[in-house]
């Protein structure tokens, strides 16, 4: 599967979540099986998407909680499902692949170059990780439960600092070397594929309008 297909279908997914109406826990369970699949499928390092995804679920705890534990149990697994989602995708990219699956997506090319600087941070992120990971278990901390101490106690705060400062670094060097937020290389989608991304977005507006339809049916 082209990489520009993968980011695409990613996006359905996470576009088709993201909109579900607040407590569809049914359709939200479909999406999380969806997502489940798409990890099957993509096989990304599982011991580098669990680090990720608990230090991001740790941010998002911190926005969510105030919001009341009804309310933000609901956003805290659909953010999960997202972050599966694009995280999945992510991880198994080629190194430097990003911003070639980013030329097919019909968007302005400010968005696009937003978006191609933010897939730079991440690998930056994730580097930044597991350089963590590391001095976590150099100082006795193995496993899940020991990483999570870490971060949260210690170091979250300084992760995000030194990749920011790490990511300004790697954007001036793209500057230097040419870079103007163009990629001169163009991908574009076969009749078979179009007709598997068509097909996904119509699946995913019927599962979607479905949590607005049926909750309005018990209401």
């Amino acid at each position: 599967m082209v990489l520009a297909l993968r980011l695409h279908l990613s996006l359905v997914i996470v576009v088709g979540t993201a909109l579900l109406k607040h407590h569809a826990w049914y359709w939200l369970a479909v999406y999380g099986a969806i997502a489940c699949l798409w990890l099957a499928f993509l096989r990304p390092p599982l011991r580098q998407m669990g680090g990720l995804l608990g230090t991001e679920l740790i941010f998002l705890s911190l926005v969510a909680l105030p919001l009341g534990w009804e309310r933000a149990s609901f956003l805290l697994v659909r953010s999960l499902v997202c972050l599966v989602v694009m995280n999945s995708f992510l991880l198994t990219l080629p190194p430097h692949s990003f911003g070639i699956a980013l030329k097919s997506l019909p968007v302005p090319t400010a968005i696009k170059e937003n978006l191609l600087l933010a897939g730079q941070y991440i690998e930056i992120l994730l580097s930044e990780v597991k350089r963590m990971q590391r001095s976590a278990q150099l100082r006795g901390l193995n496993g899940v439960s020991g990483w999570l101490r870490y971060a949260s106690v210690a170091m979250i705060g300084s992760l995000y600092i030194r990749s920011l400062e790490r990511a300004e670094r790697v954007y001036g060097a793209m500057v230097i070397r040419g870079y103007n937020g163009q990629l001169p290389i163009d991908a574009t989608f076969r009749a078979k594929e179009r007709f598997t991304l068509l097909m996904a977005w119509a699946i995913a507006i019927c599962f979607t309008l479905s949590s607005y339809w049926h909750n309005a049916v018990f209401i």
